[in-house]
């Protein structure tokens, strides 16, 4: 018996919180019990007692570009606040004629198909904004329990074990609206609820800090090389005598030789302070590692690379777990920049935390004694080095840009002092995003604390905190 768990249950508990009359043992793990038990110090109310609950429209909507309304799906509910990264933006009728599900601010939106459970609250940088079909909108109708509050409470623990052990599916997983409506929402005094509040509050305010941050950082960048204010050519056509083009490319495509293209070139290429190809102005990391079978490994992979130049995550493996690709090694203050279209604005800049980690070899890694990696990481994450990047790229089944294209790129010799100035702005960005993530940690944790153990704990551990 050793390592098997059992759980007791008397059959008339079956039903309890369970209307659908589940009896499989997944559904009574020791563990959700003993959640459902230390739930109960408070009073619980179904989160469709305290707020109104509905999902997207179903079927057709008309996407256009020109309206000012996003359609966020389950991607944008990622990171705990509401984001509008990739959403299309959709008819004004779609909006008008789902008005039940058009947000507000201080909604939340939580998936409910696929990766069911990731919760967000909604902003006014995300709207106006609508919701699909697999995200369902939480508006509050009243004060018992605070938005952010119910948003930290669905994030931690407890509530993620209860939204994991109520999905059903088989290929699929989800969770019914009306599922939704019955999670059990424990109402904190108003006393914890205020300071839970005033965390993700703050933690928002850092988040956006670290935003404008790297915009100024990035600002600075463009009006240093002169693409602050620049506007690339939009003529459609570019005529190419046959030794100006494929005797020295080795390209037939249109689209590698559009106007637009040559004008980004150029004018990098005429910095006044100097450019050079980045095989000249680079170290290029690209020998293959081989980890050892049974030494531990960190792994980065496209998925980990955030919107920000951040590395999120990893994968902690030994190295005989590792998939194949896992062959390049990187070090603190290389910058990972991914070789694939369609993700060339993967770019990262390896921290402490990484270092020695490998990662995919979808990857080029460099480095620089001429520019810091800061600026790198600033200016190949900018509008124009995405551009000469998605030219370089060539490829049938998986387009991508190859070594040779790569190295060839001209990158720009930032003046030094520019270089500093972008340094600071970017550690700054990157120590607020920590600061706001740390924060939210540190509120998730103190809902857990109160649950299993009572207020005072939650408070006396949010006081002994860094924050």
């Amino acid at each position: 018996m050793e390592g098997l768990e059992a759980a007791e249950i008397y059959k008339s508990r079956i039903g309890y919180e369970n209307d659908i009359f589940r009896f499989d043992s997944q559904y009574f793990k020791n563990e959700y019990l003993k959640e459902d038990v230390n739930r109960k110090k408070y009073e619980n109310n179904y989160l469709g007692q305290i707020a109104f609950i509905t999902d997207g429209q179903h079927g057709y909507h008309e996407v256009d570009e020109n309206s000012p309304i996003r359609h966020l799906t389950a991607k944008n509910a990622k990171g705990w606040f509401a984001n509008d990264i990739d959403a299309d933006r959709i008819a004004k009728w779609v909006d008008d004629n789902n008005k039940r599900s058009s947000l507000e601010k201080d909604d939340l939106i939580l998936s409910t198909r696929g990766t069911v459970g990731l919760c967000a609250i909604v902003d006014s940088d995300v709207l106006p904004s609508n919701i699909d079909q697999d995200v369902a909108r939480i508006k509050f109708e009243n004060k018992k329990l605070l938005p952010t509050v119910a948003l930290t409470y669905l994030n931690c623990k407890v509530g993620q074990d209860w939204l994991e052990r109520n999905q059903t599916g088989m290929v699929q997983q989800g969770i019914a609206l009306w599922r939704v409506r019955e999670i059990p929402m424990p109402i904190f005094s108003v006393k914890f609820q205020k300071i839970i509040d005033g965390i993700i509050r703050d933690s928002k305010n850092h988040k956006n800090n670290s935003k404008e941050a790297y915009s100024n950082a990035e600002a600075l960048l463009l009006e240093t090389i002169g693409l602050k204010d620049f506007e690339p050519s939009t003529d459609p056509v570019n005529v190419k005598g046959f030794k100006d083009s494929f005797l020295i490319t080795g390209r037939l495509d249109a689209e590698y030789y559009q106007k637009k293209y040559e004008d980004y070139l150029g004018l990098i290429r005429s910095y006044p302070n100097g450019c050079d190809e980045l095989q000249i102005s680079c170290n290029q990391k690209d020998s293959n590692f081989t980890p050892e079978d049974k030494t531990e490994y960190k792994y980065i992979e496209l998925a980990d690379i955030g919107k920000s130049g951040e590395i999120k995550g990893c994968t902690t493996a030994l190295g005989i777990e590792l998939p194949s690709r896992a062959r390049r090694k990187v070090n603190t203050n290389d910058v990972v920049i991914s070789s694939i279209e369609g993700s060339l604005d993967s770019c990262a800049l390896v921290t402490e935390e990484y270092n020695n980690a490998f990662c995919s070899t979808g990857f080029y890694i460099i480095n620089s004694k001429k520019i810091n990696s800061e600026t790198l990481l600033v200016l190949f994450k900018s509008e124009p080095m995405q551009k000469i990047l998605k030219q370089s790229c060539s490829g049938t089944i998986l387009t991508a840009i190859n070594k040779n294209e790569f190295q060839k790129i001209p990158v720009p010799l930032i003046d030094k002092s520019i270089q500093e100035s972008i340094k600071d702005k970017l550690t700054e960005s990157f120590q607020l995003k920590k600061q706001s993530e740390q924060l939210l940690e540190t509120a998730k944790r103190a809902v857990e604390l109160a649950i299993e153990k009572d207020e005072e704990a939650a408070l006396q551990y949010i006081q002994n905190a860094d924050i």
